[in-house]
């Protein structure tokens, strides 16, 4: 048996037994683990959507916001009802993933899907970023509540986020089993302790003990006045900037058509049902922070933290030891389920990535299964994106939800306006109730697209505005390569597969008489060639000289070498003028060998430099020419020398 190499048993270590493929179908997951798996992200941007509200409102009319804040919450879960139809009649439809992209490329065409497949792929990117970067800022506020004004813990904003990433990416590597138990579980916690936060403090409003925030605390957002707004006439404008903000309270609603296939049989039924219990959990937890930040007047720190949702803890339960300990609770189940938020896009990004990738609009790399029988490479390619996000904008929730909503409402247009297409060709029950709800669905997200482009364009939103198109042509430009090279195959002729020449020569390029050589002339004869010929470019004439004297003495070969002459030392060009002469009479096939030495060690390496490569490139588009490159292990050669063994030349 083969030994496996070091690189492989380090995977092995790192992520266990490859799983066959035969297991696809096993790793599955039930109802309540794909809750908690692909709702993580949905559920877990209720912790930072009304903070965001928040964040345009009070500059602008100060306590007044808190009052605003209601009547936009509202707006925003009368487009999550619709958007949960829509996306019930997506999973019912389509019991595959690929979500939105799937609705747009079955009713409006490849093309036009692709920016829905833009969107989405820009969408998860995003997510990751933007989730791992409040699960920090999460823990961090925690510090600052629980360490009495902790400060000077910001430089950990980035590192830990980067971290979080990286572990992220590990546990998906391992499978979609490991990561469903891995990521499930926060979930669970994060609602159960935002559900004691909620009776805690209805159970103190009611009895007036629920004390309010300091307006006045250092590091607030400035507070703006009242009439400034109004006066000025700035109140729609300001209004619709915070209902865009609080737009990113509904990413990740997409995730569960995104990845449908990941549920038991009957897939369609089973993720509709998780849909709606994600959709009711959503909407309490979005109207639950809203209503108590009007109650406790929570209010946004302007670098982050503490949190809106952190300060609604500490005031809910006070300062006492009970108090601290609940805070710790929902502290650390609010990081636990912003962390694992970000890996529903570790989930969905792969899925779409592969479904685009059979659709030849991506390459085909991404559509092929890793060790564990995850889409490795799309996880990779994720990982990487996030990244460079997270560095590039400092792991700032607030400058990453500028990029956030467009490309996930963009989603949400497609699959709106596919599902009104689809419906409006076909006749079957409560047809038209469909084709309004879907139609609503797709103008209210347009909508909030237009308001989200127009009102955040300055902090970001031009960056995504400039992507899409990019991203789009990009698309289309690597799907008109794989059409190029598909219709090219259909012009060949019948039986091209069969040889358009009468003799068949081998040439072995020779720089010196070793084993490499010698293996490449025994593959020659092997190939049964009309003849075999051994050639040297005499760019050294004194070498040439006593390689040929040692080819000659030598008894290992009884193919002749030839000197051909190289004055001006190009080799190349040598090579060219001799395939072509060799191949002019138009019946003569060429195949030209040329040994590889590969060396174990750096030294053997540098010390012999390999010219393969480009002989291959300088021969590979003359006609009836072709170039082999045949690897020998050196090293090893040398070694079974060295203990009086023969190498192996086979």
């Amino acid at each position: 048996m083969t030994p496996d190499r070091p690189l492989y048993r380090a995977k092995l270590r790192l992520l266990g037994r490859p799983l066959t493929t035969e297991r696809v179908g096993e790793e599955k997951l039930d109802n309540p683990t794909a809750l908690g798996v692909l709702a993580s992200d949905c559920i877990s941007s209720s912790a930072y959507g009304s903070e965001q509200m928040l964040r345009v409102l009070v500059p602008v009319v100060g306590a007044a916001a808190f009052t605003l804040v209601l009547p936009v919450t509202g707006a925003i879960l009368l487009v999550l009802l619709l958007l949960t139809f829509c996306y019930s009649d997506v999973v019912s439809i389509y019991t595959r993933a690929g979500g939105s992209y799937v609705v747009a490329r079955e009713n409006f065409g490849p093309n036009v899907a692709q920016i829905a497949a833009v969107a989405l792929l820009v969408d998860y990117v995003v997510t990751v970023a933007v989730q791992v970067s409040a699960g920090t800022n999460a823990l961090i506020s925690l510090a600052h509540l629980v360490g009495d004004g902790w400060t000077g813990l910001d430089h950990l904003q980035l590192p830990v986020s980067v971290a979080v990433i990286v572990l992220l990416a590990y546990g998906n590597l391992r499978g979609v089993r490991e990561a469903g138990r891995m990521f499930a579980l926060p979930a669970y916690l994060f609602m159960a302790a935002m559900g004691l936060v909620f009776l805690v403090a209805a159970v103190r409003g009611l009895t007036g003990d629920l004390p309010r925030a300091d307006l006045g605390a250092p590091g607030v957002v400035p507070l703006g006045e009242p009439g400034d707004g109004w006066l000025q006439g700035a109140s729609l404008f300001i209004v619709l900037r915070s209902f865009a903000n609080g737009g990113s309270s509904l990413t990740g609603l997409e995730a569960i058509s995104n990845g449908v296939s990941v549920f038991h049989e009957p897939q369609g039924r089973n993720a509709r049902r998780t849909l709606v219990t994600m959709s009711c959990v959503l909407a309490v937890l979005v109207l639950g922070v809203s209503t108590l930040a009007y109650c406790t007047h929570a209010v946004p720190y302007a670098d982050g933290t503490p949190t809106v949702i952190a300060q609604e803890a500490r005031l809910a339960f006070g300062d006492g030891v009970a108090g601290t300990v609940g805070l710790v609770f929902v502290q650390l189940a609010t990081a636990l389920i912003l962390y694992t938020g970000a890996n529903t896009p570790f989930t969905g990004f792969p899925f779409l990535a592969g479904f685009v990738a059979r659709d030849r609009f991506l390459p085909r790399v991404l559509t092929r299964r890793g060790h564990r029988l995850a889409f490795s490479n799309g996880i990779i390619a994720l990982t990487v994106l996030s990244l460079a996000l997270l560095l590039v904008t400092g792991a700032s929730v607030d400058r990453l939800v500028a990029l956030y909503a467009i490309g996930v409402f963009t989603a949400f247009t497609m699959a709106g306006a596919g599902l009104t297409a689809y419906h409006l060709r076909r006749r079957g029950p409560l047809r038209r109730m469909k084709i309004t709800v879907n139609a609503l669905a797709a103008v209210a997200s347009a909508a909030v697209v237009v308001i989200f482009a127009v009102t955040k364009f300055t902090e970001g939103a031009w960056l995504v505005v400039v992507v899409f198109p990019l991203g789009v042509w990009a698309l289309t430009r690597i799907n008109r390569e794989y059409r190029r090279e598909a219709a090219a195959l259909e012009r060949l002729p019948e039986g091209a597969d069969r040889p358009r020449t009468r003799r068949h020569q081998v040439l072995v390029l020779v720089e010196t008489l070793d084993l490499a050589a010698l293996k490449a002339l025994r593959h020659a004869h092997e190939l049964r060639p009309d003849s075999v010929r051994a050639v040297h470019f005499a760019i050294d004439e004194a070498h040439a000289q006593r390689l040929a004297a040692l080819w000659e003495s030598t008894s290992a070969t009884s193919v002749e070498l030839e000197l051909v002459a190289c004055p001006d030392r190009r080799l190349r060009h040598a090579m060219r003028e001799l395939a072509v002469r060799t191949t002019e009479d138009g019946q003569t096939a060429l195949t030209v060998l040329v040994p590889r030495r590969m060396y174990a060690n750096a030294l053997g390496k540098a010390l012999h430099r390999g010219t393969g490569e480009s002989m291959a490139r300088t021969l590979e588009r003359l006609p009836h020419v072709s170039v082999t490159i045949l690897p020998f292990n050196a090293s090893h050669a040398i070694e079974a020398l060295e203990t009086d063994r023969l190498p192996d030349l086979d």
